[in-house]
C-alpha cells in the first residue's frame, strides 16, 4: 500500500505544478478535449506515448496494446478509431512501434507463454508474409529490428483498410494514417516515411520494398 500512497502524492505534486502554472487548465480541460491525433501504439511502459512528444492532457487520444496491432475484429481499437476519427476529427493516426518489442520478439522466436499467443499470431503473420525479406538479415537483433518496422507498415495498412477511415476518406476529411517507430536506447521517434492520406496512396506506403531498418 506504500507503493500506491506514492502514486497518489505523485499526483497530487502533478496536479498542483500544473495548476500553480496554468490556473486555467484543468477548468478548460474538463470542459472538452479537441485532440488532433490518435495514437495506436504499444502498451510497453517504456514507451510512454504523451510524454515522448511533449504533449499535454488533451491534446492526444490513445489507444495502446500489446505489439500495436489493428485487427479487424477487434472492436476495442475499432471503437477508439471510430469515436477517434467521427466524433472528436482527429486529423492524423500514428501507427507508432518500438525496437525491441517483447511481442514482436515473441512471435519471430516462436516462444510461447499461454493466452497471448494467440494475439501474437497476427504479428507472426507478418514474419510468415516477409520470410524472404527477413531470411535475409543474418543478424538475430537486425532482423528483430526489421520485423518491427514491418509490423508497423502492416498495422498502417490495416488502419487504413476499416471501414472508419475508407468512410472518412470518402467523405472527404481530412486524415492521414503515419508509420512511426520509438527507439528505446536513445529515445528518439523515427518516420517510416510512410503517410498515407487517400486510398490511391495505400498501395505504394505498404510496399515491403520501402523498408529499411534504422541504425
Amino acid at each position: 500500500m506504500r507503493t500506491l500512497k506514492k502514486l497518489f502524492e505523485s499526483n497530487r505534486a502533478w496536479a498542483e505544478d500544473i495548476s500553480a502554472r496554468e490556473p486555467e487548465f484543468f477548468r478548460e480541460l474538463a470542459r472538452q478535449q479537441t485532440p488532433e491525433y490518435l495514437w495506436i501504439g504499444c502498451s510497453d511502459s517504456r514507451v510512454p506515448s504523451t510524454q515522448l512528444v511533449g504533449l499535454s492532457p488533451g491534446e492526444m487520444f490513445v489507444h495502446r496494446n500489446v505489439a500495436n496491432l489493428v485487427v479487424h475484429t477487434d472492436l476495442n481499437c475499432l471503437s477508439v478509431m471510430q469515436y477517434a476519427v467521427e466524433v472528436l476529427k482527429v486529423k492524423h493516426i500514428i501507427v507508432c512501434g518500438h525496437y525491441g518489442c517483447g511481442g514482436v520478439q515473441a512471435a519471430l522466436a516462436g516462444a510461447r507463454f499461454g493466452l497471448i499467443d494467440n494475439w501474437l499470431r497476427h504479428v507472426e503473420d507478418v514474419a510468415e508474409k516477409h520470410a524472404a525479406a527477413l531470411g535475409r538479415v543474418a543478424e538475430e537483433g537486425a532482423r528483430l529490428r526489421l520485423l518491427c518496422e514491418l509490423n508497423v507498415r502492416e498495422q498502417v495498412s490495416n488502419v487504413c483498410r476499416t471501414t472508419v477511415v475508407q468512410d472518412a476518406w470518402a467523405r472527404g476529411q481530412e486524415l492521414s494514417v503515419h508509420g512511426w517507430i520509438y527507439a528505446l536506447e536513445d529515445g528518439l521517434l523515427r518516420d517510416l516515411g510512410l503517410c498515407v492520406t487517400c486510398p490511391a496512396d495505400l498501395e505504394p506506403a505498404a510496399g515491403a520494398e520501402k523498408v529499411r531498418t534504422i541504425s
